[in-house]
């Protein structure tokens, strides 16, 4: 963090960057700017007190002069040193930089994924640091917090990722130190993986069933088979529309990962096929204009998993199956990756596992030959 003696004209001469960065003043010890990629220039103090570190925003510089805002910074810093907590402004407040997180940063997040940041904010985030400082949440805080969500670990996962955006914007933005975020580092809850994987058996019997439910339920049965052979997520085969099933293959418009191409067996091809064509959605409700609620064949399949014996098996797991089959019939992590539809092949990797199967078949089958010889 470079320093030098700050003037009016320097301050107004500084341009933004990429990331953001801050220049100490020479004059005022604990006092600075820090100039945001928008443009926007914020000076503030940073100093530390008895062992305790203090971020606080003395003001933009668009609206504050260097004169000004040294004034400023000379009251809060001695406020500091007589252990005076200054005036919090308002938008200071942790829920208030949430906001302005989700309100800003939020366009990246599809729909759903903003749904479900929001439940996990409202449930398990600003109970515990609504009121405070963002800039005064320490690592220590953000440790006992997820401490206390040990008994529900899923929250505790969930809400991390979320927390640790807010504090990451909250440094962009100018709110907290650079390089502050104390959610970096924060582990995991261990969790028993719900991966299960349909056998060759049960597959067996899955397809009997199906076959006996595929006169009365066409469309039905064509949903499970189309997640089967194609490893999609629910989502993207429940909105498929007729338009994106051309050339032998799926061009999904916004799957969870953006859109992308999904290359169909014959199998795949032939139950789309056999699928009646009415209107733009392969699977269209008949009570709206829009495609068929996920919960309808979520009742379809709570149906069929009973009568092929496989209580257990949800219907995300006919994806983990086909990753699984993937895998084990010799697919690397990289292609199995692209057949996912995984941005990230270290998404894939929980599944690299399955592959030690194969390797030990081959090295059996490889002693009895050897052992022959």
């Amino acid at each position: 963090m470079p320093n030098r003696r700050l003037t009016q004209s320097r301050v107004e001469a500084f341009k933004p960057r990429k990331s953001p960065y801050d220049i100490r003043d020479t004059e005022l010890r604990g006092f600075g700017i820090r100039v945001l990629p928008s443009g926007t220039r914020r000076f503030f103090v940073h100093s530390q007190h008895e062992g305790r570190r203090f971020w606080k925003i003395v003001g933009d510089a668009d609206s504050i002069g260097l004169d000004e805002a040294r004034r400023q910074a000379v009251e809060l810093l001695a406020a500091i040193r007589r252990d005076e907590k200054p005036a919090l402004p308002e938008d200071r407040l942790f829920e208030a930089v949430a906001e302005e997180v989700f309100d800003r940063y939020g366009r990246h997040w599809k729909p759903g994924t903003m749904k479900v940041n929001r439940k996990y904010l409202r449930s398990a985030i600003l109970p515990w640091f609504g009121g405070k400082n963002i800039a005064g949440v320490t690592r220590q805080d953000v440790q006992n917090w997820f401490a206390s969500l040990r008994a529900t670990p899923v929250t505790a996962d969930r809400s991390a990722p979320i927390l640790s955006v807010i504090m990451r914007q909250a440094e962009i933005y100018g709110y907290r130190p650079e390089g502050s975020n104390p959610c970096a580092g924060i582990r995991r809850y261990r969790r028993k993986g719900r991966e299960r994987f349909l056998s060759e058996p049960e597959l067996r019997r899955l397809g009997t069933v199906l076959d006996s439910h595929e006169a009365r339920n066409p469309r039905d049965t064509g949903f499970i088979r189309l997640l089967l052979l194609t490893g999609c997520r629910k989502s993207e085969i429940s909105t498929l529309q007729w338009s994106d099933y051309r050339e032998g293959r799926l061009f999904l418009r916004d799957g969870k990962a953006g859109p992308r191409t999904v290359w169909l067996s014959s199998l795949a091809r032939a139950v789309l096929e056999g699928l009646p064509r009415q209107g733009r959605w392969v699977f269209p409700s008949p009570r709206t204009c829009g495609p068929m609620s996920s919960a309808v064949f979520e009742r379809f399949w709570s149906r069929v998993r009973e009568e092929a014996g496989i209580c257990d098996v949800r219907l995300h797991d006919c994806r983990h199956t086909y990753a699984s089959i993937a895998i084990m019939q010799g697919e690397t992590v990289t292609t199995t990756a692209r057949l996912l539809g995984h941005n990230d092949p270290q998404t894939t990797l929980k599944y690299a596992h399955l592959s030690d199967r194969s390797v030990r078949e081959a090295a059996d089958a490889l002693a009895i030959v050897l052992g022959e010889g």
